[in-house]
Parts: C-alpha cells; sequence; structure tokens
C-alpha cells in the first residue's frame, strides 16, 4: 500500500483565506522549480497512507473548517480523488495547492464539486517555464488555468519571484497574460524566501517588487512578504 502523504500540520490560519484548516502535505513532485525549499518534501518518500490520516481528519470535522492539500503535488497521487471524497463526508472544506501539471484530476474533482478552494502556481511564461522549473508542464499549466476560469469555485493565482530566475518584465507580461484570460481573482505575488536551503540553489534575493511596477489595471496584484 503506497504513503503518498508526508506530514500533517494541524492547524493554521494562514493557508486557508478566512478558513481554519489543516494542511496535508502530500510527497514527491513532478516539478524542480529552483526556488523551492520543499527539498525534503519534493524528493522524500511518503511516511502515511490515506487510511493513517483519516483519524485525525475525523477529529477536527467539528473543530476545522476545512482541509488544505499542499505538497509536492498533490494531484499526482493515484487515489487522491477517493481521499478527498472522504474528507467531504466530513462537511470540510478542501481547498487545492497545485501547479495545474494535471489538469485531467483537477477536472474530475472539480465536476464532482469535491474542491471548493484552488491555489495555482503560476510559475512562468512558456518562454521561461523550464528554466524556472525543470519541466516541460506549461502547456497542462494553461490547460487547468482554462479550467478553472470556467469552474464556479473561487480560486486565487500565485507566483514566487526570484530575480534571477524572473526578471520584472516578465512579470509584468504574466499580469497581462493573465489579464488576457480575463482572470478577476487576486494574482499574488511572493517575494522569495531568503536564507534557505533551495532545490537549485539560488541563493538569497534582495529584490522587491512594488505594485505599481507591474502597471496593472486589468488584474487586481497583491504583493506578499
Amino acid at each position: 500500500m503506497s504513503k503518498p502523504i508526508y506530514h500533517i500540520t494541524p492547524f493554521t490560519l494562514l493557508d486557508y483565506p478566512d478558513k481554519t484548516a489543516c494542511i496535508i502535505w502530500f510527497a514527491g513532485c513532478n516539478m524542480r522549480c529552483k526556488y523551492c525549499y520543499n527539498i525534503d518534501i519534493v524528493k522524500g518518500k511518503g511516511h502515511f497512507r490515506y487510511e493513517d490520516v483519516l483519524p485525525f481528519i475525523e477529529s477536527r470535522k467539528n473543530l476545522l473548517d476545512g482541509v488544505v492539500l499542499s505538497g509536492g503535488e498533490c494531484t499526482m497521487h493515484a487515489d487522491v480523488i477517493p481521499f478527498v471524497e472522504d474528507i467531504k463526508k466530513r462537511n470540510m472544506l478542501v481547498k487545492v495547492d497545485t501547479n495545474g501539471s494535471n489538469p485531467k484530476v483537477l477536472e474530475k474533482l472539480l465536476s464532482a464539486n469535491l474542491v471548493d478552494y484552488v491555489a495555482l502556481d503560476f510559475k512562468a511564461l512558456a518562454k521561461n517555464f523550464y528554466h524556472v522549473t525543470q519541466s516541460d508542464l506549461f502547456t497542462k499549466f494553461e490547460k487547468s488555468l482554462n479550467i478553472l476560469l470556467s469552474a464556479s469555485i473561487p480560486f486565487e493565482v500565485r507566483t514566487t519571484f526570484h530575480s534571477t530566475l524572473l526578471e520584472l518584465d516578465e512579470l509584468i507580461s504574466m499580469v497581462h497574460y493573465l489579464g488576457n484570460k480575463k482572470y478577476k481573482g487576486i494574482y499574488y505575488i511572493q517575494h522569495f524566501l531568503n536564507h534557505c536551503e533551495t532545490l537549485g540553489d539560488v541563493g538569497n534575493d534582495y529584490r522587491r517588487v512594488r505594485v505599481e511596477d507591474l502597471k496593472s489595471d486589468l488584474v487586481h496584484v497583491v504583493v506578499r512578504n
């Protein structure tokens, strides 16, 4: 029996907007983003089966609003849909953090009304996607974005900014890309978290982006940290 789950964070007020939640961290990822600091999760093996964590979720169903599926990449795992069904049977909200690389799984989750909120990572535009992620998965990311744009649930798009991987001009182009897609949610720009070991050993980055630098009238941009 596979063990897809690496770790559980029992409580968070930060990872699901306006909700109390726990986080289920899935082991493994199909991208190798150079700024990623979840090295143990991305490269490591899982420690828990789904049935191992369900008693914990059961114990929290009247204490927390929801469950966040993060990682790693939760949509890589074969039985994630039945697992989410088990969570929803407990009348809990489900948020999925995803890099968008498995649009078919995302579409199945949405079609079955199993997901209440999605955070979609926008790594880069097509021309720079491999440089940032070491993968050729931009087309699948774009399919996932299109699926979410047609869905009825709230979702956010977010990008981690490190100036050695993304130039300001490209970040502006990414804002315009979302505007052309008629994206109406919030686009979060997250500055790289310094002083962390990363997959690509990118080093610290002290350049900061301001909302006014991004020249956006079509997309609501929020800069974090």
